[in-house]
């Protein structure tokens, strides 16, 4: 049965719907609306997005808004999916300029269709954004790339900050909610990552509510530290219709402090959990958690005589 959405969360929501409405949220969709750009703020319909509009942040959703996949919590359209637009890269790059964006986040529907899944694409924009921006730093959100290492390697070779790949949930969940995706292959992708290129942070995350116990979370965290995941985050599911996967539990605040706390006992660089926390959310402050604990972790590491 679906749960009933308490009132302090419809409160949080409602506050950021509010938030489209003002001048910098308007005037930042206009531009997006110019460049002809997609955002996963808009196509997921993800609750921040008038926070993160009115702060001149943005998610960028390349190779179209079409995904080849049907999981059952994503709101992102499912049909056939176009050709990719070999102007995005420069778009995208002068939009970052224009919006004096220091930390852009790209994410992708996952593109079957494609021979390389989009990863030379990924590639294209990344360049395409430091050429223009020598100073920002990117973060790809890619899909699975159904487990080819070499479409992995070509998204590492254009040096993001971050390499971002969700797990979702917890595996005993995958078959009803994420289908066509596998929870070894994602976490086989993140530990490739890792091995390849220990430079760059690895991140991930988790939403809550479609029917994990809390001993699953955990397991599934520890998955995801074992293999080398430097970055988490954890939020609420929302389903965005009654077609999709119902929401059945609505975890309190308090739940997602005990969350935070678990996952840098457990070794996470940095984590941002909360109820409306999404993958993307305020990414460049998590990058910038990270280093600051690297840097703690190694003044205080024992020094070698």
């Amino acid at each position: 049965m679906t749960a009933q959405i308490p009132a302090w969360l419809k409160e949080m929501v409602g506050r950021n719907k509010a938030a489209l409405r003002t001048q910098a949220a308007v005037s930042a969709q206009r531009g997006l609306d110019r460049a002809a750009l997609h955002t996963v703020c808009v196509e997921a319909q993800c609750p921040n997005r008038g926070e993160c509009l009115n702060c001149g942040d943005a998610t960028f959703m390349i190779l179209g808004g079409i995904c080849t996949r049907g999981c059952k919590f994503c709101a992102v359209t499912k049909q056939k999916p176009l050709p990719p637009d070999e102007t995005e890269p420069e778009k995208i790059a002068q939009t970052v300029k224009e919006w004096h964006i220091r930390y852009a986040v790209l994410t992708s529907p996952t593109r079957d269709d494609l021979p390389d899944g989009g990863a030379a694409h990924f590639a294209r924009v990344m360049r395409a954004i430091t050429k223009l921006n020598p100073q920002v730093k990117t973060e790809p959100l890619v899909p699975d790339f159904r487990g080819r290492q070499e479409d992995l390697q070509t998204v590492l070779a254009a040096q993001p900050a971050v390499l971002a790949h969700n797990i979702e949930t917890v595996p005993q969940l995958y078959a009803g909610v994420r289908v066509g995706a596998d929870y070894r292959r994602s976490l086989d992708l993140l530990a490739y990552s890792k091995k390849i290129a220990p430079h760059i942070f690895t991140k991930s995350g988790i939403m809550l509510g479609l029917g994990e116990t809390q001993d699953q979370v955990k397991q599934t965290l520890k998955d995801l530290r074992a293999a080398g995941v430097d970055l988490l985050t954890i939020g609420q599911y929302l389903a965005p219709s009654k077609q999709h996967h119902p929401v059945l539990r609505y975890p309190e605040p308090a739940e997602y402090d005990m969350w935070q706390q678990y996952a840098l006992e457990i070794g996470f660089a940095a984590a941002a959990c909360g109820p409306l926390v999404r993958s993307s959310y305020r990414a460049g402050a998590l990058y910038r958690q990270a280093l600051l604990a690297l840097k703690i972790n190694a003044e205080n590491a024992p020094k070698q005589v």
